[in-house]
């Protein structure tokens, strides 16, 4: 079985005026540290990359490659509407100290695969170190396959993984099966913290699930029991994670309600988001806190 990861989309903390909060951002770092994280990925969907100008990017771009210190891996999410604010942002970040880039391409037109594939080629060219693809067709309109990735893969070397946003597990299966026969060392990740076991007995990389934000202790035990074969504690967890994947349903999107669950849980940040996106109800919140019992009570008997 390849080395499994699980990663986390950081959420980013920011102020009620809608600027970076330095410290509640150091403040979920340190937590996803010191509970056994294997990686941080910075300015994903779930850290609203898509609101945040590239001015507040680089400045938490800095912030963060400063306080982690190769700690841990840290991955930053640099795409960007167009080409050369995706390379630019993406040489920045390698050039400072991150380990690599994800990439989503261009969103709102659904693209040709001619057009995907010319993206990717375009930026792989000119970003100089390691890049992940971000693939999300629920959020940019478009998929992108196992063919074409592998295209992808023959043009250039410095594209070294991918992040499958799919609820299908089967789609994540035929990037593994098709892929891996070429390319062994490529690194696969679902999107979905559900996946994890199934993509480790597939024969991919792991996960970057956004509920390891508030439990990254679930997630890096999962991890460990899975290593050392350990199917009863394997089901027990699962059986956890899919309880928590609730937390997934409340609120449009569901990012307020993350946010809202860790203060709960007891990490001391602001749950503000940036506008639109606004706090969860107190109806939510008494979901929230539904979920959090339930968990917390299954996880101790492990």
């Amino acid at each position: 079985m390849e080395k499994l990861k699980f990663l986390t989309p950081v959420v980013t903390i920011f102020t009620k005026e809608g600027k970076l909060d330095h410290k509640g951002n150091i403040k979920v770092w340190e937590h996803l540290i010191q509970n056994g994280i294997d990686g941080i990925v910075l300015l994903g969907s779930t850290g609203e990359f898509f609101s945040i100008s590239i001015e507040e990017k680089k400045e938490l771009i800095d912030l963060a490659i400063k306080h982690i210190n190769k700690r841990v891996k840290l991955y930053v999410g640099t795409g960007c509407m167009q080409i050369e604010d995706t390379i630019n942002l993406s040489n920045y970040a390698l050039k400072n100290g991150a380990d690599a880039v994800m990439i989503i391409g261009p969103y709102y037109f659904a693209l040709s695969p001619e057009s995907i594939e010319f993206y990717y080629n375009e930026v792989a060219k000119k970003i100089n170190g390691d890049i992940y693809i971000y693939n999300f067709p629920e959020r940019t309109g478009y998929d992108i396959t196992a063919n074409l990735t592998l295209n992808l893969l023959k043009k250039n070397k410095n594209i070294v993984g991918f992040k499958d946003t799919v609820d299908q597990m089967g789609h994540t299966r035929k990037l593994i099966t098709t892929i891996k026969k070429e390319f062994p060392n490529f690194e696969i990740f679902s999107g979905y913290d559900e996946n994890f076991i199934h993509i480790a007995l597939s024969g991919g990389t792991g996960c970057i699930g956004a509920l390891s934000n508030l439990y990254p202790e679930i997630f890096s035990k999962w991890k460990l029991v899975i290593e050392n074969n350990d199917i009863n504690k394997i089901s027990e967890i699962q059986r956890i994670v899919d309880k928590l994947m609730e937390i997934y349903d409340i609120g449009k999107p569901f990012i307020p309600a993350l946010k809202k669950a860790m203060k709960l849980k007891g990490i001391n940040i602001e749950e503000y988001c940036i506008e639109p996106f606004i706090k969860s109800t107190e109806e939510e919140v008494i979901k929230i806190k539904e979920i959090i019992k339930g968990v917390e009570n299954e996880f101790n008997k492990i």
